[in-house]
């Protein structure tokens, strides 16, 4: 452990995502100071891992749901709203 303190929850992805985007905004001013920087930088390596372990876990929960290892092409995916 590094002696961080590790929030009980982490953000869902939809949030993890919208405060890394906000991050690399703020960043891309150029306004910050050095520390500054560095400090959003390792938010930012936090969030994207969180945004990943997000993203293999919904990997892993498809792949439940499809046990024979079948894809869906994604030409088979009616996304037609309109009804």
């Amino acid at each position: 452990m590094n002696g961080k303190k590790v929030s009980d929850e982490d953000p869902d992805f939809e949030s993890a995502l919208a405060e890394l985007e906000a991050l690399v905004a703020n960043m891309e001013t150029g306004e910050f100071t050095l520390e500054e920087s560095l400090v959003a930088f390792e938010r930012g390596v936090e969030l994207t891992r969180q945004c990943r372990n997000a993203l293999e876990h919904a990997e892993l929960r498809i792949r439940a749901l499809m046990p024979d290892g079948s894809e869906v092409p994604i030409d088979d995916v009616d996304t037609d709203t309109d009804e």
